[in-house]
């Protein structure tokens, strides 16, 4: 039997969770990732925009079925998450991202797949921390509405 489904968050929440995210992560990543692959900022910054486009589509497929199975399965809302489940949660989105955006690394920066494979796990990997720390964040300052169907 499945707990009773909580809800989600709406259409514009996500649209601004996804949006904050994203330009926090242009924001504050695109300069190391510049310094330490040698791509010149102008080029890192369209790749990564790039990038985030695609991360933005896949960030709105993954979130929500990610907690529509949650919520299915637990019965809590997303803002309710514990510690072990968000880990598993941002390695799954970032796995996911790796597999999309590692060819568009390789055909916009010319880099074979070895050098252009470092990239994207170092992308991926400050993209973890900052995916665990943004979600944690936003879920204590734009919480989920209770519902009072699903009361403690």
């Amino acid at each position: 039997m499945s707990a009773p489904a909580p809800k989600l968050r709406s259409f514009w929440d996500r649209v601004r969770q996804i949006s904050l995210f994203e330009l926090g992560g242009l924001l504050l990543i695109t300069p190391p990732f510049a310094w330490l692959s040698g791509v010149p900022l102008a080029e890192s910054v369209g790749l990564l925009a790039l990038i985030a486009l695609i991360a933005a589509l896949w960030n709105a497929s993954y979130n929500t079925a990610f907690d529509w199975f949650e919520g299915r399965l637990t019965g809590r809302t997303a803002d309710r998450r514990p510690v072990r489940l968000r880990v598993l949660h941002a390695f799954g989105f970032e796995t996911g991202l790796l597999l999309m955006s590692l060819p568009v690394i390789m055909w916009w920066t010319g880099m074979g797949w070895v050098e252009a494979l470092l990239a994207d796990i170092g992308l991926a990997a400050a993209y973890v921390a900052y995916a665990f720390l943004f979600n944690l964040t936003y879920d204590r300052y734009f919480p989920i509405a209770a519902d009072p169907r699903h009361a403690d």
